[in-house]
């Protein structure tokens, strides 16, 4: 029996980044004596073990071969004859697939026959056999690697390879929770535009996001947008929303917050009338389609319905500051509406010229919910009621009580609240 550490952390040692999980193979053993040694069964569709003190995986070598469509088409052989250079044959990626003693303690000779190590020199992101074609993930993944390692470029062979299998439909097989799982892990890295231009440039943006890919190539008005390219401008928001480390929330919401701008009639442009409301209605479609997670669909919805409202809400007085919050639901969901200016923020610093501007909307409208959460409800509904009132009359008080205490907050210039306290 022979153990080896593989996979990421081998790789992110190499290159110097922090490593914080570790994956093992364990070659020429059996399942059986991998439970005599204390080890825990946890793999459903193959061997797989949790070490008994420290709960690292460990994984016994296997090959893999294809029996059908999508990522779940294979069957697995693992046995003590497996060699390790078997084991990593089926790796997706050359950066992936370089092996090190378990006892390593990052100066032990590397075991790298697929030439691992002198593509993380070149920065190169490239595939290890022609198995990589097997299955559809890699495809995700290689476009999640490009948005974390943003000095890597994909091998031309490589990106062929992709473009083959889209042609051949295998990303259509691919199943949503997967796509999903990809896709926020890639929203999360470093520079999550890599990853979509990476999904477009092999063709499996339009396959599994065509609300992202028509965006490309539709024109904004150039006074507000001087990258004009909606495309381009999507991309700049997503990486500033990277730069000010939003949450995946956030992130998501940038993602779909112009979706409507790629089904804006041809003889409107460049200006986009209507465009939130159609936003709202693709993101409702991915969102089901993708099953994307509640809080990420509910935060994107209310951007994508108000963020125009939200960029121009220095112009608005307070009754209508105050219906805005209410269609956010920000007086329920403060959390969720600091989120919401986050994205806008992005949205504004996302265009060619205002990455360092200021966004006053953001801590002005945080002023606002503080100065509508001022008001305490429970002593207006008790007074209406002492008179006789009650339902939509008592809602009709506190309404007005809030756009009450708006515009007091707004003659007295009183400095925005730097957050919204709860409801």
């Amino acid at each position: 029996m022979q153990i080896y550490m593989v996979g990421g952390a081998v790789r992110d040692r190499l290159l110097g980044r922090p490593v914080n999980d570790h994956d093992w193979v364990v070659v020429g053993a059996t399942p059986e004596q991998m439970l005599e040694l204390g080890y825990l069964p946890v793999g459903r569709d193959f061997p797989v073990f949790l070490h008994p003190e420290t709960r690292e995986e460990y994984a016994l070598a296997r090959t893999e071969r294809k029996s059908g469509r999508g990522y779940r088409g294979f069957v697995v052989e693992s046995s003590p004859n497996v060699t390790l250079e078997e084991d990593l044959s089926r790796r997706d990626l050359t950066i992936n697939s370089i092996a090190s003693s378990a006892d390593s303690t990052g100066a032990t000779v590397l075991f790298d026959p697929y030439h691992g190590v002198q593509d993380l020199q070149a920065r190169l992101l490239r595939h290890v056999t022609d198995s990589f074609r097997e299955d559809p993930v890699r495809i995700l993944r290689v476009a999640r690697f490009a948005a974390r390692f943003t000095d890597f470029t994909v091998a031309p062979e490589t990106m062929q390879l992709m473009r083959e299998m889209v042609e051949h439909g295998e990303v259509d097989h691919l199943v949503p929770e997967r796509v999903w799982q990809e896709l926020a892990r890639g929203l999360m890295e470093a520079k999550p535009s890599r990853m979509f231009e990476v999904l477009r440039e092999c063709g499996a943006l339009q396959v599994l996001l065509p609300e992202v890919a028509r965006l490309w190539g539709v024109p904004q008005p150039p006074l507000h947008h001087t990258e004009v390219d909606t495309g381009v401008h999507l991309m700049m928001v997503l990486d500033m929303a990277a730069r000010l480390n939003a949450p995946l929330v956030v992130r998501f919401a940038c993602l779909a917050h112009d979706f409507g701008k790629g089904t804006t009639p041809q003889h409107v442009l460049p200006r986009h009338i209507g465009h939130e409301e159609r936003s709202a209605k693709l993101l409702r479609n991915v969102a089901e389609r993708l099953r994307v997670p509640v809080d990420c669909r509910e935060t994107a919805d209310v951007v994508a319905r108000e963020h125009g409202n939200i960029h121009r809400s220095g112009d608005l007085g307070a009754a209508a500051l105050v219906r805005l919050l209410e269609r956010c639901d920000a007086i329920r969901k403060p959390e969720r509406f600091a989120d919401v200016l986050l994205a806008c923020e992005c949205d504004a610093r996302g265009r060619l010229g205002f990455e360092d501007a200021a966004y006053p909307q953001r801590p002005r409208l945080l002023g606002v919910l503080a100065a509508v959460q001022s008001v305490v409800t429970r002593d207006i509904a008790a007074h209406a009621a002492a008179h006789g009132l009650a339902g939509p009359q008592v809602g009709q008080l506190i309404h007005q009580a809030r756009i009450e205490a708006v515009a007091q907050w707004l003659h007295s210039g009183a400095s925005p609240s730097p957050e919204p306290h709860g409801a």
